[in-house]
């Protein structure tokens, strides 16, 4: 069970902090430390892995089976660095600056407990 969002407006260097805490975790667990954490990447990772479990829970995209929040763990979650918007600003002399406004991608993989 995956979910992604790709194109998030925040670096990727930002949520690999947060991503860190909940690798490994129960999915509800997760969800908890997610919900208290302050930082705006958070609440990014904290909506993929909403996500994630809602997938998990659907029987429709799990051949037939749904699983329960308390038997997920978290076994894989990757920021990746996504495409950078690229915008210019003027400097002193003449000269231009690159502002490079970067994107990352969340994926967030749940595994039930019974497979691992």
């Amino acid at each position: 069970m995956k979910a992604m969002h790709k194109g998030a407006r925040i670096s990727a260097r930002k949520v690999r902090l947060v991503a860190n805490l909940v690798r490994g975790k129960y999915a509800d667990e997760a969800l908890d430390i997610l919900k208290f954490q302050p930082q705006r990447g958070a609440r990014m990772l904290e909506k993929v892995l909403q996500s994630a479990v809602g997938n998990a829970q659907d029987p429709d995209q799990n051949g037939g089976r749904s699983h329960r929040i308390d038997d997920l763990v978290v076994t894989d979650v990757q920021i990746g660095q996504g495409p950078m918007f690229k915008r210019v600003r003027p400097r002193a002399r003449g000269m231009a600056f690159m502002i490079k406004k970067r994107t990352s991608h969340i994926s967030v993989g749940l595994t039930p407990i019974d497979e691992l």
